[in-house]
């Protein structure tokens, strides 16, 4: 079978894989924005059991490999009598992993922000929550653009982890044509060509959204 006849065959599995892998980067990107603003929030709060906890929380992922922290959902949860499926449990492992990384990048954005917007704002009667929504929030993330592109790319290359608890995306894919077919260089390209340019298209994008977003400081 010739490089064009072995695409055309499994194009399929390629573009289920990619489907799924799709899905996993959405939802889980869209959980790690969600943590990450919060926990960014905490790590600035007045309070200080909510600086602590968010200190912990970085301090804890950022320092356990993402394989552990994807058995630790899958198994270790389980060992407690909550089972849940594959694709949800990587979804949540990678989101609150990539959460506490994205955090930091929100909270560095956080600190580029004037302390005379905080000033101005809690002169015209806002709390410390409406103040970081409608006025720190914003700014911060136009300050970080670029890292949180990064953070995507890291993130979307982090879903190929999945495949070790049997989530069909692109790199498990790929290596159930490797069994089936024993063209190991064949079907890693495959999903090598897709991963890269699925990944220039999304750097292409956050490089366009930092030129006419991004607060140059």
């Amino acid at each position: 079978m010739g490089v064009l006849e072995f695409y055309t065959e499994y194009w399929p599995d390629y573009w289920d894989g990619t489907l799924v892998t799709l899905r996993l980067v959405v939802i889980s990107f869209t959980l790690a924005c969600i943590i990450g603003v919060i926990i960014a929030g905490f790590r600035v709060s007045p309070v200080p059991p909510l600086r602590s906890f968010a200190s912990g929380y970085v301090a804890l992922f950022r320092n356990m490999p993402l394989l552990v922290v994807f058995f630790l959902a899958f198994f270790g949860v389980g060992d407690l009598g909550f089972v849940f499926g594959p694709f949800p449990t990587a979804a949540v492992a990678l989101g609150m992993y990539t959460g506490a990384y994205m955090a930091e990048v929100i909270r560095s954005g956080i600190n580029s922000v004037s302390s005379g917007q905080a000033e101005a704002g809690r002169a015209i009667g806002l709390g410390f929550i409406p103040l970081l929504r409608e006025i720190v929030i914003p700014q911060a993330v136009r300050t970080v653009i670029a890292p949180i592109g990064n953070l995507f790319i890291a993130n979307f290359k982090n879903t190929a982890v999945a495949l070790t608890i049997s989530v069909f995306e692109l790199t498990y894919i790929s290596r159930k044509l490797i069994n089936e077919t024993a063209r190991t260089w064949l079907s890693l390209l495959g999903a090598a060509i897709i991963y890269t340019v699925i990944l220039l298209f999304a750097g292409w994008v956050f490089r366009t959204l930092e030129d006419r977003y991004a607060i140059k400081r």
